[in-house]
């Protein structure tokens, strides 16, 4: 009798684990409730619909309940390739013990995978979407092979007309059920605007987003205008902070290349040019191109140098 009713204590324990375990659970609305600013934050930034960031969101992390997500932030399973060099773990996919990055937040984890998407040549064309053609977006991302799985482009469709995610795409937080659908908010055209809320034009070189500098502009007003973080755009400019904006030409919104474009192989050094200069130019970082040519630092080239901006010089 004391044996069986000891099993009915452990059942019991066990069932009321799980019981709570289970109440830990992000819901899909809650994940959403949690993330949608972030979503419509990078909306704005990189033209990404806010609606497709929170279906993969919570598709790959299962609404912030993976092993990946809990432990590492990873949001979007974006595994590490070759050219990352931040945080990494170890999980089972495809294949067993695959490399995936690490975040330090959920708000790295979405900053990244918007840069991810913009950064790599296979997602350009979707940018040539409507930000409200999420319909477009699920399909392009699968033709780009973000994903192996031959539904996906369909689950994120399901998803975010389930949860009627496409209200976020309207640049508002906390949109309600039923509402009418947003209008467009963002497009590109031949001067690369992406929000109508922004007083500057978007422009790209390397792949890159950046605007072209104005009277009155300072960090701060850009970084308000593009809902960055203070200290974003003096990262992504390898600018120390406080530097005088008038000093620049043009400010990018985004982090710079590790290589540049395949029609710019070399650069021959002119009079007055800095390497901070050249790796502006070309929306390549310092740190690659120091490495590429054998440099002790920022300093020290000459005019007529070469200097290699894909690969290491000979």
């Amino acid at each position: 009798m004391g044996y069986y009713m000891l099993r009915i204590g452990v059942l019991g324990l066990l069932i009321m684990s799980a019981q709570l375990s289970f109440s830990q659970r992000i819901s899909r609305s809650e994940y959403v409730e949690a993330y949608n600013d972030l979503a419509i934050k990078e909306m704005k930034r990189s033209g990404i619909p806010a609606s497709i960031t929170l279906a993969q969101g919570i598709l790959e992390s299962d609404c912030g309940n993976s092993v990946l997500a809990k432990k590492s932030n990873n949001h979007f399973g974006i595994k590490c390739h070759n050219d990352w060099t931040g945080g990494k773990a170890y999980h089972d996919d495809d294949r067993k013990n695959e490399c995936f990055r690490k975040y330090r937040s959920v708000y790295d984890s979405f900053v990244d995978h918007s840069d991810f998407l913009t950064g790599k040549p296979r997602y350009a064309g979707l940018f040539e979407l409507d930000v409200t053609d999420y319909k477009g977006w699920a399909h392009g991302l699968k033709k780009a092979g973000y994903a192996t799985d031959p539904n996906y482009a369909h689950r994120l469709i399901k998803i975010i007309e389930d949860e009627e995610l496409w209200r976020y795409d309207g640049g508002q937080a906390g949109g309600k059920k039923g509402s009418v659908k947003s209008k467009k908010v963002a497009r590109r055209n031949d001067d690369f605007v992406i929000s109508p809320f922004n007083t500057h034009k978007v422009a790209y070189n390397n792949g890159v987003r950046y605007v072209d500098v104005k009277d009155g502009d300072s960090f701060e007003s850009i970084s308000e205008e593009f809902n960055l973080q203070p200290w974003e755009l003096y990262h992504y400019n390898e600018v120390e902070k406080g530097a005088d904006i008038s000093d620049f030409n043009q400010i990018y919104l985004q982090r710079k290349k590790n290589k540049a474009h395949r029609d710019h192989e070399r650069h021959i050094v002119k009079e007055g040019e800095t390497l901070w200069g050249i790796s502006h130019k070309y929306g390549v970082k310092m740190s690659r191109l120091i490495k590429y040519n054998h440099l002790a630092g920022s300093s020290g080239l000459s005019v007529g140098d070469e200097v290699y901006l894909r690969r290491k010089k000979p």
